[in-house]
Formats: C-alpha cells, sequence, structure tokens
C-alpha cells in the first residue's frame, strides 16, 4: 500500500476509481426518466425525453473513458518532483479542468444529437 502512495497521486487514483464505477453503475441502470436527483442532469439534458436518455448514455460512457484518463495520470507522480501540496494541486486541477471538458463535450454531443427543425420553402 505505501508504494503505491509513493507512485500515484492518491486523489488522482481514487477519483478514477470512484468515476469508473459509477460510469458503470449510470450505464447499466440509467434512470428512465427525467428526474432531479439521478444521472447526467443538465438544462440540456432535461429538456426532453430524448435528450435525457442520449444524455444518460454519453454521460456515462464519458465518466468511465474520464475515469480511465485519471487512472493513468495519477501514476505520472514520479516525473514530477513536486512535494505533497503540489501534488495535490495538481491533482485538483487535472480533475477540475477534467470535468469541464468532460461537461464541453457531453453537451456537445447533447446538442448534436437533437433533431433540428426542417423548414420548407413556400412556393
Amino acid at each position: 500500500m505505501e508504494r503505491i502512495l509513493e507512485i500515484t497521486n492518491p486523489m488522482l487514483l481514487l477519483a478514477g476509481i470512484i468515476f469508473i464505477i459509477v460510469g458503470a453503475i449510470m450505464y447499466q441502470f440509467p434512470p428512465k426518466k427525467i428526474n432531479s436527483l439521478y444521472g447526467y442532469r443538465t438544462a440540456q439534458s432535461m429538456k426532453n425525453q430524448k435528450n435525457w436518455d442520449f444524455a444518460q448514455v454519453y454521460g456515462s460512457k464519458a465518466l468511465g473513458v474520464f475515469g480511465l484518463i485519471l487512472l493513468i495520470i495519477s501514476f505520472t507522480r514520479t516525473f514530477f518532483s513536486f512535494n505533497n501540496d503540489q501534488h495535490a494541486l495538481f491533482g485538483l486541477f487535472i480533475l477540475i479542468v477534467g470535468i469541464a471538458i468532460m461537461f464541453y463535450f457531453c453537451e456537445k454531443a447533447i446538442k448534436n444529437n437533437e433533431i433540428k427543425p426542417q423548414y420548407k420553402c413556400l412556393k
């Protein structure tokens, strides 16, 4: 256990494991109806049922992928000569930036998945 703490950033390691587990649970048991308690909940995803269903699948996959990325990044501790406080700040920075990027791509995918109205020219 001590060896793992020496070569990993524990915050990123734990967050990666949690994201993978939560992503798997959300993928296996997605919420069926729009709600304010469980699932990928944003204004865009809660706009209609089609967006909701798409967001649950896409969001759960994004959580799993981001969790794997965090796991990989957590093993970079030996590459940087940071002290413990700097490793904690590095981990927090990666976590915040990564979540922002994940939300950006999820929202973009939901928007691209929406049906855009078709206008016909009158003759």
